[in-house]
């Protein structure tokens, strides 16, 4: 069922991976990003309560969606490194992490910036904030206890632990505003999908929101991609395919080491598999 996974244990196989999934993320992030953003802050009509303030929903929503999915999807990362020891894993969940920190506070930046008119304060500790809140300390502590351990391996094991364990903070932001009584909206997009339910915003700013989302998705899509090559690339810049792509030559007494390492670490495998 999981054979799938065996090829991306090495990371040469993820790295061509990525390489050739990155501009097919990248171009169109550019482009819908620029088009959501001038189609939501420029042409979507004003709300007939908030005004104009509420254009800031075509950065902060897909912001905090996004923020919540690529926990999830770090914590998945987390539970295969974990599992099936397969190391593309762990330098995935690395590079996740920071992409997954900026969106969150994005979020709660520009959520601040739209409580403040709404409100009449820049934050309040409201479940949903409050969990939000946790949720940039959950990526910050992933990234800080990576690093806290010398061996790379140990550090990417517990950063792997903890972003699994963190996960339960995921169903908390976006049940927090049914749960409690919180300032803080109810979902909207979210609600129609799961619920069925005609959604509450007018067409005129669903659609640029849509489109907004979509773009924040393909975009830091694109900045993990570009991290995971660059983390690949760091660790493996000893072996001769690294070293090719960045156009660096092997001595060849270097060559010739590496390549008999790597035929005796196949005919090990191979014993050991029989």
């Amino acid at each position: 069922m999981w054979r799938w996974l065996h090829p991306y244990a090495k990371p040469e196989a993820t790295f061509s991976l990525s390489q050739k999934l990155l501009p097919w993320f990248a171009i169109p992030a550019v482009v819908l990003t620029l088009i959501g953003l001038v189609w939501g802050l420029a042409f979507a009509p004003p709300d007939y309560q908030q005004g104009e303030s509420y254009r800031i929903i075509f950065v902060h929503v897909p912001a905090a969606m996004w923020a919540m999915a690529f926990y999830v999807g770090m914590a998945i990362m987390g539970l295969i490194a974990l599992v099936w020891q397969i190391r593309s894993a762990e330098l995935a969940l690395l590079a996740i992490a920071p992409v997954g920190a900026v969106l969150t506070f994005i979020s709660l930046f520009t959520g601040a910036l739209w409580g403040q008119p709404m409100w009449g304060t820049w934050w309040v500790w409201d479940a949903r904030l409050t969990a939000q809140l946790i949720l940039l300390f959950l990526y910050l502590g992933v990234m800080a206890i990576y690093v806290a351990f010398e061996d790379e391996r140990a550090g990417a094991k517990a950063a792997s632990i903890l972003a699994i364990v963190g996960v339960i903070n995921i169903p908390i932001i976006h049940y927090s505003v049914y749960w409690w009584n919180t300032l803080h909206q109810q979902s909207t997009v979210t609600r129609a999908i799961t619920r069925l339910e005609a959604p509450s915003i007018a067409p005129e700013m669903l659609w640029p929101l849509l489109l907004n989302i979509f773009a924040m998705l393909l975009l830091s899509a694109t900045l993990v991609l570009m991290r995971l090559n660059n983390e690949i690339l760091r660790r493996e810049i000893h072996r001769p395919w690294a070293l090719a792509y960045l156009g660096i030559s092997l001595p060849s007494n270097e060559a010739s080491a590496e390549n008999s390492a790597q035929q005796d670490s196949k005919a090990a495998g191979g014993k050991h598999a029989i």
